[in-house]
């Protein structure tokens, strides 16, 4: 048997569907093993409480009974049924802040830790690494983000469940969208990355996506080639669409939109009225109707798919055993249908590289088979992939 070890573990950033999987899957297999598992309330914070002495660190402790819902669930196996964090989850404790850092540092050291397993997505990973570094902390890392742009691994927890909600949305969005021969634009989140957005479009039967990666910002050649594309649409006798947008996406003045999805449902309506002015090719456009739909949190909640709670378990499983072999300072990744993980000390510097120039680490690839899946089902993707099929006159 092992040695026994004493191991914490947080989750920080954004929440998603997952979280709690990975938990139950570290602690039950960290059971098995007699090692001690403690849960760090509210990311990095939880440090910070016990030095303040709102916390105590054995009251941490995550037992093999695990988390105990009222009524007949209770348990641990319960935990991989449920969205969100069980322990919280911030992204705080910047190391530019001395006075936190010293008191995320000195509560570290009170829990007596061999090793820590943090949750995060890579702008947590930037802040956790750093911590790591300067306190010299035993460091494994498990990705987690709806937006799938961790460097390095094909997939991250919680993009899989994500995507599902925002296909379902787009199915259900449809027939509302048929029934009043509308134009939906929809909102997906995604940050800096279109990923979210292109799979659930393809999948959920988008006529239109814009991602950051190929529309960095919207132009007067994009609103034009959506109506022309719509006008299509109408002459082949369907007069509803969907269109899908990523978060990221600019709007004409290059700055950044909290509400992309109605400033674009107002272009279209504009330009597909100027249009169609005295243009047989496009007449019916002036009586377009168009609305805006934000997802928003509502893509970060839901049961875990299948596929994330497996995603979820394996990763927690190789954090435990890349602790046992002391292989520290990895992060655990998904590659090519396995679990590998890739050294911090390697992939950092691209990371801290691509948040200094506000760049993506992981971005569509725009040459890519998913953006040629779209190309092939004539979906319009933006004037940087123009599909001469999908729109001609």
């Amino acid at each position: 048997m092992s040695k026994k070890k004493r191991i914490g573990i947080l989750t920080s950033g954004g929440d998603c569907p997952g979280l709690n999987a990975i938990i139950r899957s570290v602690v039950k297999y960290a059971n098995m093993r007699q090692w001690e598992i403690y849960g760090i309330p509210r990311g990095t914070d939880g440090f910070i409480d016990v030095v303040k002495g709102k916390l105590q660190v054995e009251d941490l402790k995550l037992h093999p009974h695990g988390y105990d819902v009222p009524g007949v669930l209770q348990g641990l196996d319960v935990l991989q049924f449920m969205s969100g964090s069980v322990l919280g989850s911030l992204s705080r404790g910047n190391p530019a802040e001395e006075d936190v850092t010293k008191d995320i540092l000195e509560g570290y050291s009170r829990f007596g830790l061999d090793a820590l397993i943090a949750i995060g997505g890579d702008g947590s990973l930037d802040i956790i690494y750093d911590l790591a570094k300067k306190g010299g902390w035993n460091l494994v890392v498990i990705p987690k983000t709806i937006d799938n742009d961790v460097a390095f691994t094909e997939r991250s927890v919680g993009f899989d469940t994500a995507r599902n909600t925002v296909t379902q949305a787009l199915y259900d969005l449809t027939f509302t969208a048929a029934s009043h021969e509308r134009i939906m634009v929809v909102q997906v989140m995604g940050r800096d990355a279109g990923h979210l957005a292109l799979h659930s479009g393809i999948a959920g039967g988008a006529d239109c996506i814009l991602v950051p990666e190929l529309t960095p910002k919207l132009t007067d050649a994009t609103i034009e080639g959506i109506c022309k594309y719509i006008a299509k649409l109408r002459r082949d006798r369907r007069k509803f669409a969907l269109v899908v947008i990523a978060e990221g996406v600019h709007g004409l003045n290059n700055q950044k939109d909290p509400y992309i999805a109605e400033t674009l449902a107002e272009l279209i309506t504009d330009y597909s009225h100027r249009l169609c002015d005295g243009n047989n090719n496009y007449d019916g456009l002036d009586t377009i109707d168009t609305r805006a739909t934000v997802l928003g949190h509502l893509q970060r909640c839901g049961v875990p798919s299948s596929f994330d709670r497996i995603l979820a378990t394996v990763f927690g499983i190789k954090a435990l055993d890349l602790i046992e072999q002391e292989c520290y300072n990895r992060l655990v990744v998904w590659q090519n249908g396995s679990v590998e993980s890739k050294s911090l000390e390697q992939i950092m510097p691209m990371i801290k590289w691509c948040h200094q120039e506000k760049t993506c680490p992981a971005p569509v690839d725009p040459e890519g088979f998913m953006v040629r899946t779209a190309l092939s089902l004539g979906i319009y993707l933006g004037e940087s992939h123009y599909h001469p099929h999908a729109i001609n006159e």
